[in-house]
């Protein structure tokens, strides 16, 4: 198979060594790719959201699969596109990653069929906003419609915070269209986790459960990222949980949206709070996540490239079951200073290893090399991922690896995997 990876970040990273282990793939391209998947693939200089010259691309080059690592070109149509050139390729259509592209569509298709979620109001007018929080009781969370680059949720503890997040929002708009309207919600309290599944719109199958650490700082303080770390998988989803979640949301998502007419391929992200009454659905996203599958992908045993030819052929019912390396994966992502604000890029990177080592992986998110020498190039620069046979020492895995890399202004949480930890300190 000759495959294009569309994508630039450690999640493609992650996705393009994992299928380099496929003895059914002969090549990976990656558009646009950056210097750590070069090592890997033929990085192709073309933007994800470039949809006509990436299906120009694949066509010309004969292209077997096309997997989309990022929700843009997925929000703007590149599956659409792709099936009208009749080019195979992994992901949701246009109109099913609405599930992602648009709050309001994911928050009124659960409340249609009853897919566990917190109460909301939507909003396109920032004094009916405002007027609307003097009543609710605190903390709520705000979000912007539209896709924000996973910043585009607030957390309001006071009226005053909620104003300022409303007019931010509506008035200032701080992100763009993305901020037309608005969505106000209930305030969740639980374990926050993430299940991804894979689903052809008629099968579903999950992957392992995992916990992903969005806030900037220690102690899950600061503003939101595009996520710090992460660990798979988290022992507060254990098989009754799964049961709920696989029963009572990822199955009437698919069936749901199919009674839309609209058939759902590819990867379908929960990001969940496990309530006291259950677990409930915080938001959905149409592809796998980031750092997520920085740490599911290095303990799944079958082959990626045989899972994503049974969504495209629709037989994922015949792969009911996937194989699972025993152990855990934790992932912590190395930043540059002011990430998620302002940050500098052009830092050189010292301390990064030399050769292949499966019990500690180093996916690049924001990197750029010149001959032997490698240089920030984003806010999330590396993410470094341990594997052992239980979290304390895949966390101990990362973290010497991550003390050893340098680059000016570097930062990195120190706690990831803190909330399981701490529950595994109570039962001993």
């Amino acid at each position: 198979m000759k495959i294009l990876v569309v994508g630039s970040g450690g999640r493609e990273h992650a996705i393009t060594w994992k299928l380099k282990q496929s003895r059914k793939v002969d090549s990976i391209f990656c558009a646009p790719g950056n210097a750590g998947i070069s090592l890997l693939a033929n990085c192709v200089n073309i933007k994800a959201d470039n949809i006509r010259s990436l299906a120009d691309f694949a066509k010309r080059n004969k292209i077997n699969l096309t997997v989309v690592g990022p929700e843009q070109p997925l929000a703007m149509g590149i599956v659409d596109e792709f099936k009208r050139r009749k080019l195979k390729i992994f992901g949701p259509v246009k109109k099913a990653a609405q599930i992602e592209s648009s709050k309001v569509f994911a928050k009124e298709f659960m409340q249609k069929y009853h897919i566990p979620t917190s109460p909301f109001k939507v909003f396109d007018n920032s004094v009916e906003a405002i007027g609307f929080c003097k009543s609710v009781e605190y903390p709520v969370v705000i979000k912007a419609d539209g896709l924000a680059a996973g910043k585009g949720v607030i957390v309001a503890g006071n009226f005053k915070e909620a104003t300022r997040a409303i007019e931010s929002m509506l008035v200032k708009k701080t992100f763009g269209n993305s901020g037309n309207r608005i969505v106000i919600e209930s305030f969740l309290r639980g374990q926050e986790v993430s299940v991804m599944a894979i689903t052809d719109g008629k099968a579903i199958v999950p992957l392992l459960s995992s916990q992903d650490h969005k806030q900037a700082y220690e102690g899950d303080s600061g503003p939101n990222t595009g996520g710090m770390g992460a660990y798979c998988p988290t022992s507060f989803v254990n098989q009754s949980v799964m049961k709920d979640v696989n029963d009572y949301i990822l199955k009437p998502v698919v069936t749901g949206l199919r009674n839309e007419n609209i058939t759902y391929q590819g990867v379908l992200y929960a990001g969940l709070m496990l309530t006291d009454t259950g677990p409930k659905v915080l938001e959905f996203n149409c592809r796998f996540g980031d750092p997520e599958t920085q740490t599911v992908l290095p303990l799944l045993k079958t082959d990626l490239a045989d899972i994503f030819s049974a969504v495209i052929s629709r037989k994922l019912g015949n792969m009911s079951k996937l194989a699972w390396r025993r152990g855990t994966a934790a992932c912590v992502i190395i930043a540059s200073k002011g990430y998620p604000g302002k940050y500098k890029t052009g830092h050189r990177i010292t301390g990064l290893p030399t050769g292949d080592n499966s019990s500690c992986n180093i996916f690049h998110s924001g990197t750029k090399r010149n001959g032997n020498n490698w240089f920030t190039a984003g806010g999330r620069v590396l993410g470094v991922t341990g594997v052992d046979s239980n979290l304390k020492a895949a966390l101990d895995r990362a973290y010497r690896q991550v003390r050893k890399i340098r680059f000016e202004g570097a930062r990195f949480r120190r706690d990831i995997g803190f909330r399981a930890l701490k529950q595994m300190n109570r039962r001993k």
